[in-house]
């Protein structure tokens, strides 16, 4: 994966809008000492270069009833499935992330649950026929933060080494 070298602009950008994707670019324009169509332009570069994947607002789990969250291993009866598990866990809409990772684990999801009833029940009418040969699971009592990656122009320098 290329790294894409962003410049003290960019950055500050980056940083305004990720603290706050409504922030009106006449706002950063003003912060950044540059136009609002200069902003424009390069929030627009940034979304073309894949650096920004949109904006979204992020919905509170537990108050419209999904009060379990939960992070679970899958192993696979047969790995090379791979592909054709991944499609069907796009289908579950309870599963909110799903990642290919070293270690034990063939997959590993997030998923959110009413309950722990909930959850029991998707474990069993949509996860296990999918061809798991078991799963591990674990619940998150609180998430204690959340954030994005680090905004940092050292980076683009450690990467032309």
């Amino acid at each position: 994966m290329g790294y894409h070298q962003l410049d003290e602009l960019d950055e500050k950008i980056l940083k305004m809008v990720v603290g706050n994707a409504r922030i009106p670019f006449l706002e950063v324009a003003r912060a950044c000492n540059v136009s609002g169509a200069a902003i424009h332009q390069r929030v627009q570069k940034l979304i073309n270069l894949g650096i920004l994947k949109g904006s979204e607002f992020i919905v509170d789990h537990n108050k419209v009833g999904y009060e379990t969250s939960a992070y679970m291993g899958l192993f696979l009866k047969e790995p090379e499935q791979f592909r054709d598990v991944v499609e069907s866990l796009r289908k579950i809409p309870e599963v909110v992330e799903c990642h290919y990772t070293t270690g034990q684990y063939d997959l590993f999801i997030k998923i959110f649950a009413r309950n722990n009833r909930h959850l029991l029940e998707i474990i069993h009418t949509k996860l296990q026929p999918l061809g798991l040969a078991r799963t591990e699971t674990l619940i998150s009592f609180n998430e204690a933060f959340r954030r994005q990656v680090p905004v940092d122009l050292d980076l683009n320098d450690e990467s032309e080494e």
